[in-house]
């Protein structure tokens, strides 16, 4: 069965999100819409939608004249079975002492370090993007430093990579791993059972700390918190008051010219830069309270 896509850009959270609401009453349907912030820090939104027949294209230049939006491009994507090439192309991670793999690579577990377990088809978090391979790397920092902690929270936790990676190391810790998306939330229970974990991270779903069971695991020894620029600004002060004094915040999500801007907002909170790591386009902060 044949795929279309048709994308376009603009500015502004609102009027991306209103595009995509009107392209619902198009005809064909499309199957699905999505309505995301680009991570370039240019401020746009791209507003997408997917379509199992060809789509109306004088509706959506019509959509995205209304709107303010850049006009759509129509592509028909190929038959691909894109969760085998997925595979395929995805091998494992190593990120100091742990090593990120598919089932397909199960195989290939080295005896010396700390496995987990996330498939390539399951959400955001799979290693190999900067973000999550910077975490996973910078949490490895800290435990070659000594750190040990009994309470983490892993903030927009997707596949839950991090708070699994801390129940590996920390096995009597009480660990907390949250998103604004359930599917996200069922993803992260999903895994834990995958990897044997089932009850070891408590999964919820939250915007940021906005949760009773977040405020009471408070305060947390570590926090993780690989987002976006946006919310990672929005969310300092609530992570300043959730952290305890000493602890430490990871952060990334971050374009490397993101940082300083992020490094200054959470200063201005008592929470301050102790190592920062570059991959690629993409940092991570290690930050830790005063106190």
């Amino acid at each position: 069965m044949p795929t279309f896509t048709a994308l376009t850009t603009l500015t502004g959270k609102p009027q991306a999100e209103a595009l995509g609401e009107a392209m619902e009453r198009l005809i064909p349907e499309p199957t699905g819409i999505g309505v995301f912030e680009m991570e370039d820090g240019s401020g746009l939104w791209e507003v997408g939608g997917y379509f199992t027949e060809a789509p109306d294209e004088a509706g959506l230049a019509l959509l995205a004249t209304l709107h303010g939006a850049k006009p759509f491009v129509v592509s028909e994507l190929p038959e691909t079975d894109w969760v085998a090439h997925v595979r395929r192309e995805l091998a494992p991670v190593e990120a100091g002492r742990f090593f990120v793999y598919g089932s397909h690579d199960a195989d290939k577990l080295p005896g010396d370090k700390i496995p987990l377990l996330i498939e390539a088809a399951m959400a955001f978090g799979t290693g190999h993007h900067g973000t999550t391979l910077g975490c996973l790397k910078a949490l490895d920092h800290l435990l070659d430093e000594g750190f040990s902690a009994g309470r983490v929270a892993d903030i927009g936790c997707g596949t839950a990579v991090l708070a699994m990676a801390a129940a590996r190391v920390w096995e009597d810790a009480e660990i907390l791993a949250s998103d604004i998306d359930q599917v996200a939330v069922e993803v992260a229970e999903a895994n834990l059972a995958a990897n044997g974990m089932k009850g070891a991270v408590t999964c919820l779903e939250a915007a940021g700390f906005d949760a009773p069971a977040l405020a009471a695991a408070a305060p947390y020894d570590l926090i993780f918190a690989n987002i976006l620029k946006g919310p990672l600004v929005a969310l300092s002060p609530d992570v300043a008051a959730h952290l305890k004094e000493g602890g430490y915040a990871i952060l990334s999500g971050l374009l490397n010219e993101q940082a300083e801007d992020v490094l200054s907002v959470y200063a201005q909170n008592g929470v301050n830069l102790v190592k920062r790591n570059e991959i690629g386009e993409w940092t991570t902060l290690i930050l830790r309270k005063a106190g």
